[in-house]
């Protein structure tokens, strides 16, 4: 049986081309690396051809794409075979609509809120503006409504085997409301001249059968399609009258006959972009083909769950992570029933290993929730990149950026930026909705009724803007002290921008967000809209982070890439070695069985990348001399008139360090990488919403950074360049070589348990996805590692370009983790000192389980022991010394160990040792 907490998982991204048999070939591979955990992307149903997972069209069925239910036996079969556990990415937030592939959307648009499923989506029914019906708006025209229905781009269909009428947009199917099927099989008949044969006759009665509003209902629906799809000749009747509504440029009747049928439905269709203004379900983000999921409701989350129970009780299910926990209404309550599932399906023998997708803020703590163990580990990859960092470094860059961009570098300024951008495109119909039901609470009781709309929307406004992370977790019980500490001190940030009058608009808000409003002995306001007001806004506020920080702002501001990270601060001014201790300290004690992720599908870029990107901060000034010579030799390739310039200023120094941390060593720039290069600078461009974006694309911007792209990377245009390009490259990439073998050595040692994303085991110098998720070559992996039985480092370091030195460090690494589990599964963690003139040069701590434990030591900073990045390091110089008090292992003696021999063959070491006192246990917080 694998074990209930994992000591080292292995993410694979499952798609059509990588499916359940794939991946259970490749488990051999990974329990000879030492995994004890696959973690797979999403498995259940999802959109056809989908290349994540993430769009989930059905919770209850396995993605027959990837295999259905018999592969996924075999994928548990091999798992099983070689004592390897389960983890799967799970999404309870939001299923993919649309189209014609989710049955419960699809219910939805054909009865409305009539439909059982309607209470799973959370749909404003009553927001679409000038008509008379509740409905939801659908935004996937790609052109006007009109033009879409003149030029017969909408088209009214008949499913004879359903007996069932759908408008289809495309690929986008559009149910009827039944209701409307007998005035529809009238008009059809009439338009086939069919009323005086016998299966007209029969369709005409059918129609004339149920009158009255609302008819077929819901109860009668299925017997009038079974009976209309039994009339013999029926369907040939049907497909000749449907020219009634054939719309088209000079079929004027036919044109409104279908507009109003549409009209009569429960959607409404739209041009996609009405959707950042009018659309009316929660999506997830800006995305209008992912609707948000009411998991709150309990109906919702037994249907969507009751396959993870099924496999969780069959025992083919040891773990989950849990996707976007912010997105929910409540996601303590969440955590607490799926605790209960779990427990229902396998007892409570054991403890079921959850982690949650939660990116935190600088300083900001993890709430506790019942069940869950930790984060997937954004929060730890940026501590791991914050004390590689070079601080010194970072004042340099500072000075270059100021240079670039002529503006200071703090990142505040870009977010509250990018922020007011998303609240006034992508997210403005989020935006209006809640100012509507702020408006709809302050009306309800004469005290408040003066506070207008339109004050209400300016102070909320203003009070996103300052709001400082993702999200509160307030319940229908109020908000925890941290929380309504954080609300209060936002209010009072957003009310010292406010020039017109308060008279207590803030106040009013404060209240209504923390739902003081609803004390007793407080003005009566209506507690419903009160409660989904507070609750609504915890859910917007994590999409307006992400897109305005994520999505934008580390789009625009490029100091330094490697701290332009999920969860990080590209403002940051690195960690010290003493304010990481103290942060491992803590995290031993209270998350210690969280991921630590140094690379996930959602990553900026590779870490490995990212390592070289953060070397620049040990060699500023090589760096900004280069950029400088650069820009000057590319000047010629920039696309410039008047005062348009592409790609920008800044933009260029972003694609100079993209460059630096993609490059391939020994390696002519081929075609498929000025490619890639190009994709990822398209996508950049757009995120960062300065010259162009995705809802107003900028095409000669665009062209001229791909014309650039090109040019620069061509030898026959660019040689200077690419020769100063590639010399540069080169000792920066020896400088990432080590920053990643100290970044792997610490994501396996510190508290928590490492989490290896696909082909990482080899260098990883992807760029932000879809890059990241391109086919990994594991035959060529699984044999390398074969070849490294017993791996000589020495021969290893010097032939580091081609990755298997990463590799056979990442399985000695493992290996250590399987011989000593309790060392690091929740051992204490203790620092230990460091002496001598380069003491800052290393990290190095202890783990501990009772006497056994494991000294690790660290190398930071290498430039200068390698000449600037120009020579593996020779550390025979280096004045450290490490004080082992306490501690014995084979080979030392006394209580000081000389790390330049330590070092010799690598820059880190781990040594199994033993205490010469018992270690204490590190006390845990249960997560239970």
């Amino acid at each position: 049986m694998p074990s209930a907490v994992p000591l080292a998982t292995y993410r694979l991204q499952l798609t059509a081309d990588f499916d359940f048999d794939k991946a259970a070939a490749v488990v051999p591979y990974l329990k000879a690396l030492g995994i004890t955990h696959l973690y797979a992307s999403p498995v259940m149903k999802a959109r056809k051809g989908s290349t994540h997972g993430y769009d989930t069209v059905d919770h209850g069925q396995l993605n027959p794409e990837l295999g259905g239910d018999a592969g996924f036996a075999r994928l548990s079969e091999t798992l099983k075979a070689h004592d390897l556990g389960l983890i799967i990415d799970f999404v309870p937030n939001h299923v993919g609509v649309h189209f014609a592939d989710n049955p419960w959307w699809l219910d939805v648009l054909e009865w409305g809120q009539a439909s059982p499923h309607a209470v799973s989506f959370d749909i404003d029914w009553d927001q679409l503006a000038y008509r008379a019906r509740g409905g939801v708006l659908l935004p996937i025209l790609g052109s006007s409504y009109g033009e879409a229905l003149e030029r017969g781009d909408i088209e009214l269909r008949y499913a004879p085997e359903e007996g069932s009428f759908s408008a289809w947009y495309f690929e986008h199917r559009l149910p009827i409301a039944p209701e409307r099927y007998g005035e529809v099989l009238r008009m059809i008949v009439k338009e086939a001249d069919a009323a005086e044969t016998q299966p007209g006759e029969r369709l005409l009665a059918l129609a004339a059968r149920y009158t009255g509003l609302r008819r077929p209902n819901r109860k009668e629906a299925p017997a009038f399609k079974a009976e209309l799809k039994e009339i013999a000749g029926a369907a040939d009747i049907i497909a000749r009258g449907l020219a009634a509504y054939g719309a088209g440029k000079d079929r004027t009747a036919q044109t409104l006959a279908l507009h109003h049928l549409l009209e009569r439905q429960h959607y409404k269709l739209g041009h996609w972009r009405l959707a950042s203004s009018d659309i009316n379900y929660r999506r997830f983000f800006d995305v209008n083909g992912l609707a948000g999921l009411r998991v709150e409701d309990p109906g919702t989350f037994a249907a969507t769950h009751r396959l993870v129970k099924q496999l969780v009780a069959e025992g083919k299910l040891h773990g989950i992570r849990l996707d976007h926990i912010d997105g929910l209404r409540d996601p303590a309550q969440y955590c607490q029933r799926l605790r209960r599932l779990v427990r229902d399906a396998q007892g409570n023998t054991k403890p079921f290993y959850t982690v949650i997708e939660k990116i935190l803020c600088e300083h900001e703590r993890l709430p506790q929730f019942a069940g869950v163990q930790g984060t997937t580990g954004y929060e730890w990859m940026n501590v791991i990149t914050h004390v590689l960092i070079d601080p010194k470094g970072l004042e340099a860059l500072d000075e270059t950026w100021r240079q670039i961009s002529n503006r200071p570098p703090q990142l505040a300024p870009y977010v509250k930026e990018a922020k007011r951008r998303v609240l006034e495109t992508l997210l403005a119909s989020e935006f209006t909705v809640l100012t509507g039901l702020l408006a709809r609470i302050a009306n309800g009781h004469y005290s408040t009724r003066d506070f207008s709309a339109d004050s209400l929307r300016q102070a909320l406004e203003l009070y996103v803007l300052h709001f400082p992370v993702y999200r509160t977790y307030l319940t229908h019980s109020g908000p925890t002290a941290p929380d309504r500490k954080l609300i209060e001190d936002t209010i009072e940030r957003a009310r010292r921008e406010w020039f017109a009058a308060d008279e207590g608009i803030f106040d009013f808000l404060r209240d209504a967000l923390t739902m003081d409003l609803l004390k007793p002995g407080r003005p009566p306001h209506s507690a419903p809209r009160v409660r989904r007001f507070a609750l609504k806004v915890q859910q917007f506020t994590g999409p307006m982070m992400a897109k305005s920080l994520e999505d934008t702002a580390f789009y625009q501001f490029h100091r330094l890439l490697a701290l332009n990270e999920v969860g990080g601060d590209p403002a940051s001014t690195g960690l010290t070695i003493p304010a990481f201790h103290q942060a491992m300290q803590a995290r031993a004690k209270e998350w210690p069985q969280g991921m630590t992720a140094t690379a996930t599908h959602d990553t900026k870029r590779g870490e490995d990348a990212r390592t070289r990107i953060a070397a620049l901060s040990e060699i500023p000034g090589e760096w900004t001399s280069a950029v400088a010579r650069w820009k000057v030799l590319n000047a010629a390739h920039l696309t410039t008139y008047g005062n348009f310039r592409a790609p920008s200023a800044t933009f260029e120094y972003m694609l100079y360090q993209t460059l630096l941390g993609a490059l391939p060593l020994g390696e002519e720039v081929d075609a498929a990488f000025v490619e890639r290069i190009q994709a990822y600078a398209l996508k950049a461009a757009r995120e960062g919403k300065e010259e162009t974006s995705w809802l107003n694309p900028h095409e000669a911007y665009e062209n001229g950074i791909r014309d650039f792209i090109g040019k620069i990377l061509d030898p026959a245009q660019s040689a200077e360049f690419l020769e100063a390009l590639q010399r540069l490259a080169h000792r920066v990439a020896l400088l990432g070589t080590l920053n990643s073998l100290s970044q792997l050595t610490l994501k396996a040692t510190l508290p928590g348990v490492p989490d290896f994303y696909q082909g990482t085991e080899f260098w990883d110098l992807s760029l932000v996805d879809p890059d990241n998720r391109r086919p990994v070559d594991f035959a060529a992996r699984h044999a390398a590692l074969k070849s490294l039985e017993a791996p000589d480092w020495n021969a290893l370091s010097k032939s580091s370009p081609d990755g298997r030195l990463k590799l056979a460090w990442t399985r000695h690494l493992l290996a250590l983790r399987n011989r000593l589990p309790d060392i690091f599964v929740g051992g204490s963690y203790q620092p230990l000192e460091v002496r001598g003139a380069h003491a800052n040069h290393v990290i190095a701590f202890a783990r501990g389980h009772g006497r056994a434990a494991a000294i690790v030591v660290v190398g930071r900073h290498f430039a200068p022991f390698t000449q600037g990045g120009r020579e593996w390091p020779s550390l025979e110089g280096l004045d450290a010394t490490l004080d082992i008090s306490g501690y014995a292992a084979p080979g030392l003696a006394g209580n000081e160990l000389p790390l330049a021999p330590a070092l010799r063959d690598l820059p880190v070491a781990v040594i199994e040792a033993r205490s010469t006192s018992a270690a204490k246990p590190t006390r845990q917080r249960a997560h239970l």
